[in-house]
């Protein structure tokens, strides 16, 4: 065998080790936790500045349709990673022909998805009757192709707490994309600016990971006993599958029975109020993964870091939803504009969902670490028939009534997930709560007092920024001593 291939094969194993990564375990969650988070504050930034340059050149109703497409190819992208991105990562030991047959399963699935997608367009526009869908669809299903080719590559890169290149592969594209969106939408084309910074920003992040990723698929193996990680993301991907679903049917609801203006500011809203919240969960869930699934044959261990990373989500992102919530008309004047001024409703009747958004991972790191994804998909049934079963009846009030119910529901239903989750295993729902009481009680109090003082007590007319530079400043004081 040459040189050549000698290293390279060297080079393939160690992705595929793991063993090197727990001497110093604890020093990696922490890096990796930093890097990612702060990749998350740079996406924000982008994602924060451009939402409000895209929300003056465009219209609700050029959301509206995006909103109307993406709720059918966004089910559909699931098939695409099947879950195998999550098994290559929670398994403890993989190899190279495993991991090469996933590659060009996951490639298979892109590139059917993305034909089924082209191929169901001009069903999407007669279903919404806006025949402007059509091309939209059909220019977004190229995105599957380019997802399919990298979710193994990326799983690699998470298994090895490679977090650094995923932050720079992760910003690069993000910029690429907004800046491409911005010049189009100054350009006057409109929604398709949208769709061009989604497809531009999928390509970038392929080639990104690629680069960053020097492992090569071999050719695909029967014998190459990928058996078990496949009903691993089978079941995976059936509970992500119902979970969209039924997350989405909202969408789809106001947006056939009260058009795309309602969607318009109903997924407005929706997307603000997460967006920040995405930006601390998502960094601080691709550390978590990794960490939790290589201690889970350590119970002691594993719950430790477990509640650490739960306290370390919701301080975070539980004062941040208490303070949009407390200074909503302001925000959504300064980021949206007065054209958005009727999604205020929405964005506070959404505020109760979006506090239990900060811990909507909880459960899904003990599924997939522990590798009961089995009982997350039971689980993920049960839940999503109840959302629909909501959602078919508050539909009949328009979107206020879909964002009412909504809110007010996901407390309970989160808690009854949680009891279910930790059944059988070495958690508690007690060391649960006890672990977010501190966060919410700060939260909750200081978004209330906020409020008070902003009613009974200042009476001067600020300067819009001028005013939630104050009210900040204020909120993280009471936030910091009720704690």
């Amino acid at each position: 065998m040459s040189k050549s291939k000698n290293a390279s094969h060297t080079r393939d194993r160690d992705y595929f080790n793991t063993e090197h990564l727990k001497a110093d375990l604890k020093q990696r969650s922490v890096r990796g936790g930093i890097v990612t988070i702060a990749a998350q504050a740079s996406k924000f930034s982008l994602k924060f500045g451009s939402t409000m340059v895209l929300a003056r050149l465009l219209v609700p109703e050029d959301y509206g349709l995006i909103g109307m497409a993406t709720v059918i190819i966004g089910f559909v992208e699931y098939f695409k990673d099947l879950g195998l991105s999550t098994a290559t990562i929670q398994r403890r030991e993989i190899n190279h022909r495993q991991i090469s047959t996933l590659f060009w399963i996951n490639l298979a699935v892109g590139c059917l998805v993305a034909l089924i997608i082209a191929g169901l367009a001009p069903a999407v526009a007669a279903f919404y009757k806006e025949p402007r869908l059509e091309g939209i669809t059909f220019a977004l299903a190229i995105n599957f192709v380019f997802g399919g080719l990298t979710v193994q590559h990326q799983a690699l890169l998470r298994r090895q707490m490679q977090f650094t290149r995923l932050a720079k592969i992760e910003v690069v594209a993000m910029i690429m994309g907004v800046a491409t969106a911005v010049i189009s939408a100054y350009y006057g084309l409109g929604y398709w600016a949208l769709v061009l910074m989604l497809m531009v920003t999928a390509i970038t992040n392929a080639v990104g990971e690629w680069v960053a990723c020097s492992w090569r698929p071999g050719l695909p193996q029967k014998d190459s006993e990928i058996g078990s990680m496949l009903a691993y993301g089978g079941n995976l991907t059936g509970f992500n599958l119902v979970n969209y679903l039924s997350r989405n049917l909202d969408n789809i609801l106001i947006g056939r029975r009260w058009g795309s203006g309602q969607l318009g500011l109903y997924a407005q809203a929706y997307q603000l109020l997460l967006l920040p919240i995405r930006q601390i969960n998502n960094p601080i869930n691709s550390v978590a993964l990794p960490t939790l699934s290589s201690l889970q044959g350590e119970p002691e261990k594993y719950s430790r870091y477990y509640y650490k990373a739960i306290l370390l989500i919701t301080t975070l992102g539980m004062p941040i939803v208490a303070l949009m919530f407390a200074t909503a008309d302001d925000l959504i004047l300064l980021i949206l504009g007065k054209q958005w001024l009727g999604s205020v409703p929405l964005f506070k009747f959404l505020m109760p969902a979006a506090f239990i958004g900060t811990f909507n991972v909880a459960g899904g790191w003990v599924y997939q670490s522990l590798g009961r994804t089995d009982r997350q998909f039971r689980i993920g049934m049960v839940m999503a028939t109840i959302n629909s079963i909501i959602f078919l009846i508050s539909v009949n009030w328009g979107a206020i009534g879909v964002a009412r119910a909504y809110g007010l529901s996901q407390p309970i239903l989160i808690m009854f997930s949680l009891n279910y989750c930790y059944w059988g295993t070495h958690l508690k729902i007690m060391d649960f709560l006890k672990t977010i009481s501190r966060p919410a009680f700060a939260s909750i109090s200081a978004a209330l007092i906020l409020i008070g003082i902003k009613h009974l007590i200042l009476t001067i007319n600020y300067n819009l920024l001028l005013n939630l530079f104050v009210d900040c400043v204020l909120y993280g004081l009471l936030y910091l001593i009720l704690w």
